[in-house]
């Protein structure tokens, strides 16, 4: 924003607040819609303009929707209200039903997301029936680990790969659900096996027994090891989890981000990952503790960082209605989707971006974080 004398004025709390209602006003109205008829269900729809592919929830991504839970949860805690928190129980509800086979699956970063906005919905919003769902998932994350081949979560069942996407996430449900053990053997493995010592970044994963490595750099591979080490300083204090958070703040700011702003786009899967880097920066900005000079600089710096972005985003976004259609890349202005290009799925099970990724619900919902978490810290005057 800019004055009347050409000063730039920092948004206020407020104005992130009403940003963040109009994110979410816009999910609601483009992508949530009852589950197959049933009372009492809401699931986002994945594109929109939707597909009649879409609308069937033929398509419906578990691991997007439980993004959609975490979201609903930021705005009931932003600004409690009865219908935000029956929201977040829709959609819980609805993914269970549209799994089929109730809450787990083969994919245990899927299975930790939905278990941390469980998690989340029940400490903070008092969401009592998400207990069975997350003492079912907290079984299966915990028995996850395999030491036989030294260590790590793999991606999904019977896979040689063990990556920073399934890991990141299971430590901070370990830890949100009292397990510091487990969440602290997977941060020391993470730091072992996946950190890139001549950037300080997290690699995407590796092949175990071989030892094979996939050096590919995700923004949200970052976030999640960042998220874990917060956890793990806070409910510890052990001084290693602090070290980890602060050089990784670094890495991030020098290799992450382009005038403050963080970089990257795409739809599709991809279309979260700036998004979760953007959660566990807001998360590091209120939490990480310490006050000597390095600590107190990387708190400050994942603070701007999530503040410029979610400027540079909303002053890109498309207006459609009254409502605002984000970029995947927050440095560059939306483009209105069409229906034609919808994402479809890779040969390894991920998803592919729409044509235009403004289209995929993944690249609206990272928009959604973005505006809770520029909130977020705005209001704790960081």
């Amino acid at each position: 924003m800019t004055s009347r004398t050409g000063r730039n004025i920092e948004p206020t709390a407020a104005l992130w607040s009403e940003r963040a209602d109009l994110a979410e006003s816009a999910i609601v109205s483009r992508h949530l819609r009852t589950l197959w008829g049933m009372p009492g269900t809401q699931l986002g729809v994945v594109g929109w303009p939707p597909t009649k592919r879409d609308r069937a929830f033929a398509s419906w991504h578990y691991w997007w929707q439980a993004h959609l839970i975490d979201c609903c949860v930021d705005a009931a805690n932003r600004a409690p209200t009865p219908v935000r928190k029956r929201r977040i129980w829709a959609v819980a509800q609805a993914v269970r039903l549209r799994n089929l086979s109730g809450w787990t699956n083969n994919y245990y970063d899927d299975m930790a997301w939905l278990t941390i906005s469980l998690e989340r919905a029940e400490r903070t919003q008092g969401v009592a029936e998400v207990r069975g769902a997350l003492l079912v998932l907290e079984k299966d994350l915990y028995a996850g680990w395999e030491p036989e081949v030294g260590g790590g979560v793999p991606w999904r069942r019977n896979s040689d790969f063990f990556n920073a996407p399934a890991n990141g996430p299971v430590g901070i449900a370990m830890a949100r659900l009292g397990r510091y053990h487990r969440a602290a053997e997977i941060s020391d493995w993470l730091d072992e096996h996946l950190r890139d010592p001549e950037t300080g970044l997290v690699f995407d994963g590796i092949h175990l027994p071989s030892g094979v490595l996939e050096k590919p750099v995700y923004s949200y591979c970052q976030g999640v090891v960042l998220g874990l080490e917060t956890e793990l300083a806070v409910h510890t204090g052990e001084p290693r989890h602090v070290e980890r958070a602060v050089r990784l703040m670094a890495a991030i700011e020098e290799h992450m981000t382009d005038g403050g702003v963080v970089t990257g786009d795409g739809g599709g899967d991809g279309g979260l990952f700036n998004g979760i880097l953007i959660r566990y920066l807001a998360l590091a900005a209120l939490m990480l503790p310490g006050e000597e000079r390095a600590q107190v600089a990387a708190r400050r710096t994942a603070a701007a960082i999530v503040r410029k972005s979610a400027t540079a985003a909303w002053g890109n976004r498309l207006e459609v209605e009254g409502e605002p259609l984000f970029s995947a890349d927050w440095r560059q202005p939306a483009r209105l989707p069409g229906v034609a290009g919808a994402g479809s799925f890779t040969p390894g099970g991920s998803v592919k971006s729409s044509r235009h990724p403004e289209r995929d619900l993944s690249v609206q919902l990272s928009g959604w974080k973005l505006m809770e978490a520029a909130h977020t810290v705005t209001a704790a005057g960081l």
